[in-house]
């Protein structure tokens, strides 16, 4: 912020004016980023304020209008921290105090520096014609490295998982995650270069909107919106095969953290009990008959044969998907579910590809032990699936299989579309976060996936939220948390595919290309115009 001083007298001889800069304005744009953050945040589940993140990305603009790459560093990382902080709490419930805060703290510092280094990038295109589509591409494609890294990738708070519902959400259909994210973006980016040009008063008004630039960001404000409205016609919800009824059971489990892993048997015993319940309620008329049921993740652990679960699955008569930690002939275990015939018993296995950090295995084991006296020589890391049965053949259909913290990634699901599935099931354990949001923002990742394939999913959590979600991202039931329950729904198989779905992780590396390509430009941009600055001074010099 700069304030201009006149000349004292009005007649005096002519001087430059002076410009005093105000000392705190780095204060005033510091909290802006804070509240920016925070407001993207709250656009998160379980509130159904979508249309917030765009307006946080305008704040965020605004912020890092004018700035250096290392100032708008810093007010991206703010940006980035005061987001994450309150987003991944669940991760204080989930580890408890034998981690302590530490990692929370961490993976809160971590993932904010991608927001700091698009900040700093975004000062490079800043200069290029279309600036806000620059900026928001190169936003978007910083997500994709932080799906590989830290800690194997950690994509949560991606940008696409505050709209599972709103305007922007049938874009997904179209691009998958990736264009959501880029389409919120770029209406936040391009709404605060709109409200920069009218910024200087009523007197400007006039010009600014003749101005080619407010007229592209205007339309870059409004076309995002426009074109997901537009595209909500084109998703479908119909059966093109049929449709099958899906039970899933919701056994219920303590609310205690990382403890729970030794309560195996107690999660065990919940959920065949409320399989009990389940079958005496279909056998009383209450609830129609399934075609499959399907139980959440690690509801058991096999490591052999299993005649109750066997005799369990032979009284529905009907197949199950079991959600179960398998042990290897190693003695590891991987995070699996296996398809259960009523005659035959298990076959056809999925084992989970992406393990949750600190959960189902320690990254940077060595650091942790010393900050932490959980890890110990008992502690042992699941070991992670290869992809295979990624869509299994049962009742009748192809069901597409990710787990719970796999819905964070596009590969899963879209593996398992293309694979022939026509329904898509996320057995997951939510237990381990307590009353936090996570179980609310892992369902609308959910939701974003059902639109983005087209395919109906149903959601069978150990102790909530389970859910049954149609193709266009409407819950059409769900469960509360920690209670036990279950849930018969009926549901549309599909067999058609997205142009996201052919389209497939190309969309995502176009957008990370054209960035990068933006970045490069910017470089090139600012490199001549610094020479073109230092020949202007030689010159006037001689």
């Amino acid at each position: 912020m700069a304030v201009t001083v006149a000349d004292p007298e009005p007649g005096a001889p002519h001087q430059p004016a002076r410009v005093r800069r105000f000392p705190r304005a780095w204060l005033l744009r510091l909290a802006a980023a804070l509240v920016s953050g925070f407001a993207y945040y709250l656009s998160f589940a379980p509130r159904p304020l979508w249309w917030l993140a765009p307006l946080a990305f305008a704040g965020f603009a605004c912020v890092l209008r004018g700035r250096t790459f290392r100032g708008a560093f810093g007010y991206g990382f703010a940006f980035g921290f005061v987001f994450f902080l309150p987003l991944l709490t669940w991760l204080l419930d989930f580890l408890g105090p034998d981690f302590g805060p530490w990692p929370w703290l961490g993976l809160s510092f971590a993932l904010a520096l991608y927001y700091g280094l698009a900040g700093g990038l975004i000062t490079w295109v800043a200069r290029l014609p279309l600036a806000p589509l620059w900026g928001a591409l190169v936003f978007i494609a910083l997500e994709t490295p932080r799906a590989w890294f830290p800690f194997g990738g950690f994509p949560w708070g991606r940008v696409a998982f505050s709209q599972p519902e709103g305007a922007f959400l049938p874009l997904a259909s179209i691009g998958g995650a990736p264009l959501v994210g880029l389409a919120v973006v770029l209406s936040g980016f391009c709404l605060a270069a709109v409200a920069a040009r009218l910024w200087n008063g009523r007197a400007a008004l006039t010009a600014a909107l003749r101005a080619r630039r407010t007229v592209f960001a205007a339309a870059g404000t409004l076309l995002p919106v426009v074109a997901g409205l537009a595209l909500w016609p084109t998703i479908g919800t119909g059966a093109q095969d049929g449709e099958r009824t899906i039970a899933t059971v919701q056994g219920n489990a303590p609310d205690i953290g990382l403890a729970l892993q030794g309560e195996r048997e107690l999660l065990r015993r919940n959920t065949i009990a409320e399989s009990e319940r389940l079958l005496d309620a279909i056998h009383a008329g209450q609830v129609p008959k399934p075609d499959l049921v399907l139980w959440p993740e690690s509801a058991t652990t096999v490591t052999g044969p299993d005649p109750q679960v066997d005799q369990l699955v032979a009284s529905f008569g009907v197949p199950a998907l079991i959600g179960a930690l398998y042990e290897l002939p190693d003695r590891h275990l991987q995070n699996s579910v296996i398809a259960w015939d009523p005659h035959t018993g298990p076959g056809q296995r999925y084992a989970k590809q992406q393990l949750v950090p600190f959960g189902e295995y320690v990254p940077a084991r060595k650091v942790a032990e010393l900050v932490t006296p959980f890890l110990d020589s008992e502690t042992v890391d699941m070991v992670p699936g290869d992809g295979a049965n990624q869509a299994i053949a049962i009742a009748g259909t192809k069901v597409g299989v990710f787990v719970c913290y796999e819905a964070a990634f596009d590969y899963p699901a879209r593996d398992a579309v293309r694979d022939g599935a026509e329904v898509l099931v996320v057995p997951t354990n939510n237990a381990w976060y307590g009353e936090s949001e996570m179980s609310l923002q892992q369902l609308a990742m959910s939701r974003l996936r059902a639109v983005e394939h087209g395919r109906a999913v149903v959601v069978s959590a150990v102790s909530g939220v389970s859910a049954v979600v149609a193709p266009d991202g409407t819950v059409t039931s769900s469960t509360g948390l920690f209670t036990a329950d279950s849930l018969v729904g009926r549901v549309p198989l599909r067999t058609q595919t997205t142009l996201s779905d052919r389209l497939g992780a190309w969309t995502e590396y176009g957008l990370l290309a054209l960035a990068i390509a933006g970045v490069a430009g910017g470089l090139v941009l600012r490199f001549r115009t610094r020479r073109a600055s230092a020949g202007t001074a030689g010159d006037t010099a001689d």
